[in-house]
């Protein structure tokens, strides 16, 4: 029985077009996992079922339309950069307009963070000291009174070239769609010259419900961890998954 609902929706225009729409991000594992096997002899994190949840829990996003992208062009005093969606390289600007005029949140331009908003992170030498740009959701999501929903990019399966920067938005009461400010991966591409297709999966969404909490400190002590590793060491396999995990259900 399904209590909790996460609810997508998007302006007319763009849901009848039946592109892309969110789902569980359980439908997105990746092929190099499936092919693993999990054995006494050939133990592999397919029989760790803390990495099968990461790729299992929550809902995922996939980029609306294709992003055409030059970072870091040119010599060391004069780095270029392009970040051009579908409707700019194809100098369909009157489309573009149309879109923002309808709120149909798919593309404004030119849309980025300038460098002062995260000064002095990481994420600036990442990017290459170039602005950060952002990807526009046409999904507004809602979720029941007390919960929010953690953003972070496909946990253990993210796209190699970019990545959103990860955020909580309180989604029962936030009213509009939420937009991605990404990072491109300078540490593996110094310069980048690619083209993010539409559909490339991008963001995982995990709904969580809002708690206080108070923080515990406490010795643990040694009859206790003993006992406790001796029961973990009866099994060969699975002790984990058999004894102490919990199933998920996310549809």
């Amino acid at each position: 029985m399904f209590d909790k609902e996460i609810e997508f929706s998007a302006h007319e225009d763009y849901f009848v077009l039946k592109e892309d729409y969110p789902i569980p991000v359980k439908l997105n594992i990746p092929e190099w996992y499936k092919k693993l096997e999990h054995t006494l002899l050939n133990k592999t994190v397919k029989g760790c079922m803390p990495f099968l949840d990461t790729l299992t829990s929550g809902y995922l996003l996939k980029i609306p339309q294709d992003f055409y992208v030059r970072h870091n062009v040119g010599n060391k005093n004069e780095k270029g950069e392009e970040f051009k969606d579908s409707f700019q390289t194809f100098g369909l600007n009157e489309v573009s307009q149309l879109l923002n005029a309808k709120n149909v949140n798919l593309n404004s331009g030119v849309d980025v963070h300038s460098l002062k908003q995260v000064e002095g992170s990481p994420f600036i030498e990442k990017n290459k000291d170039l602005p950060f740009y952002k990807i526009l959701n046409p999904w507004k999501i809602k979720t029941p009174k007390g919960y929010s929903c953690l953003f972070v990019p496909p946990l253990n399966n993210a796209d190699n070239r970019f990545s959103i920067i990860p955020g909580i938005v309180d989604t029962d009461t936030f009213p509009n769609e939420i937009n991605f400010p990404i990072v491109i991966n300078g540490d593996k591409y110094p310069v980048l010259e690619t083209t993010i297709k539409k559909g490339t999966p991008y963001v995982q969404i995990i709904p969580f419900k809002r708690d206080s909490w108070k923080m515990i400190v406490k010795l643990r002590k040694q009859k206790e961890i003993q006992n406790s590793r001796l029961f973990y060491g009866l099994k060969l396999l699975n002790i984990y998954k058999d004894k102490y995990w919990s199933k998920k259900s996310w549809k």
